[in-house]
């Protein structure tokens, strides 16, 4: 098994269990145990957009990772895994950090093509193998 399709894997759960309980903590500290109100400025609705954004990619990239991983892959597909994660990150950081969600930006517009390129190029190196 090659380490950067592991680490990128590793990267990627730790992501998605910490987004979990953070929002956990700070549903707990504001009250709020279910739902939320979906305003764009508030840290719970970016906290839960970007957990749930997380747990929507973070699976599929781990198993073509982990599957690809074990084939003994070429540089490309381990710098598309380590750009996949990147871009994971950046996601991540352009929803908590901007003051809203309402309005682009462009690190958010930037992980998704991102996300986009390197997980269809990931895709189609599955094909072949």
């Amino acid at each position: 098994m090659n380490n950067i399709a592991l680490a990128c894997t590793a990267v990627l759960g730790l992501l998605l269990f910490a987004l979990g309980f953070a929002t956990s903590i700070l549903r707990s500290r504001i009250g709020v145990l279910s739902g939320y109100t979906p305003e764009p400025d508030q840290l719970l609705t970016k906290l839960v957009r970007a957990h749930g954004n997380t747990a929507e990619y973070a699976p599929f990239f781990a198993m073509l990772f982990l599957y690809l991983g074990a084939q003994h892959p070429p540089d490309w597909q381990l710098w598309c895994m380590a750009g996949a994660t990147a871009c994971r990150l950046l996601l991540v950081v352009a929803l908590l950090a901007w003051p809203t969600m309402s309005k682009p930006n462009p690190a958010r517009a930037v992980a998704a093509l991102g996300t986009y390129a390197f997980g269809a190029a990931l895709c189609v190196a599955v094909l072949k193998v």
